[in-house]
C-alpha cells in the first residue's frame, strides 16, 4: 500500500502488533461501552482501541443497526457526543422495576419547572427563574444542581448573580444530541401571540429590584 492510500494519523499506523489493534473493532467496542459511565466520543474510543476514527464511527452505527433490527432489549444511541448502551423504551419498565423496587428516585413537579426554565431560557440567574415561575427556587435548584442537571456558567455582568445552565448529563437523561433538539415551545403555549409580545421566550418579563417572591410551592420546600 502507497502512502497515499494510508488512512489514520501516524499514531494509529504503528500499532501493528499492538495487543488492542489486533482485537475485532466491533465486540471491543461493546466491551468497552459496557463499562463507561457516561457517553464515550468516536475520537476517545478511537484512541484507546487504536483505530481510525471512520472506522470507528461506521462500527459503531453498524452494531446500533444490528441491535435494532435483532430486537435487543438495549439500544446504541448517540447521545451528548458520545455513544452509549441504553435500554430500548419497550423494556423500561422492567428495567424501572427492578433497580427501583418499588422506591420512587424521580423529579418533582416544581424540580421538573425549574429544570426547563434552565434548559430554554440558559444561561439564567436563580432570580430570574424564580420570577418566570412565581415562586422561589433556590431549593429546587440545590436539588439540581446534586444531580448533576444543572451547572454554572459564570456571572451577570451588570448584578454579578451566579448564571447557570444545563449539563451534558441533562443531555444523557433526556436522550438528546444537543440542546437544538429541546422541542419547540410555541404549541405549548397559550395565546401565543399575546405572550410573545411580552417576551420572545413566552414567559413574564422580570424586574431585577422587585424582592424575591415567598416560597409557596410545596414541592419545592420537600424537593431536597
Amino acid at each position: 500500500m502507497s502512502e497515499q492510500d494510508t488512512t489514520g494519523s501516524p499514531a494509529e499506523q504503528d500499532t501493528t502488533g499492538s495487543p488492542v489493534a489486533e482485537l475485532d473493532l466491533g465486540p471491543a467496542l461493546e466491551a468497552v461501552l459496557m463499562v463507561v459511565d457516561e457517553p464515550a466520543t468516536e475520537e476517545h474510543l478511537a484512541k484507546v482501541l487504536e483505530r481510525p476514527r471512520r472506522a470507528v464511527a461506521d462500527a459503531l452505527r453498524a452494531l446500533a443497526d444490528e441491535y435494532t433490527v435483532q430486537r435487543r432489549g438495549f439500544e446504541l444511541r448517540l447521545v451528548a457526543g458520545g455513544w452509549r448502551f441504553y435500554t430500548r423504551p419497550e423494556y423500561a419498565a422492567a428495567v424501572e422495576s427492578f433497580v427501583l423496587d418499588g422506591q420512587q428516585a424521580r423529579l418533582t413537579q416544581a424540580a421538573l419547572e425549574t429544570l426547563a426554565v434552565v434548559a430554554y431560557r440558559q444561561p439564567v440567574s436563580r432570580s430570574r427563574v424564580s420570577a418566570v415561575r412565581g415562586v422561589n427556587c433556590d431549593g429546587v435548584m440545590r436539588t439540581l444542581l446534586q444531580r448533576g442537571l444543572v451547572g454554572e456558567a459564570g456571572a451577570e455582568p451588570e448584578t454579578g448573580a451566579i448564571l447557570y445552565r444545563t449539563t451534558n448529563y441533562f443531555l444523557e437523561r433526556m436522550g438528546l444530541r444537543g440542546l437544538d433538539e429541546l422541542p419547540e415551545l410555541a404549541p405549548f403555549l397559550p395565546e401565543a401571540d399575546a405572550i410573545e409580545a411580552e417576551t420572545l421566550e413566552g414567559v413574564p418579563s422580570f424586574d431585577p429590584d422587585a424582592p424575591d417572591t415567598p416560597d409557596t410551592h410545596a414541592d419545592d420546600k420537600t424537593d431536597f
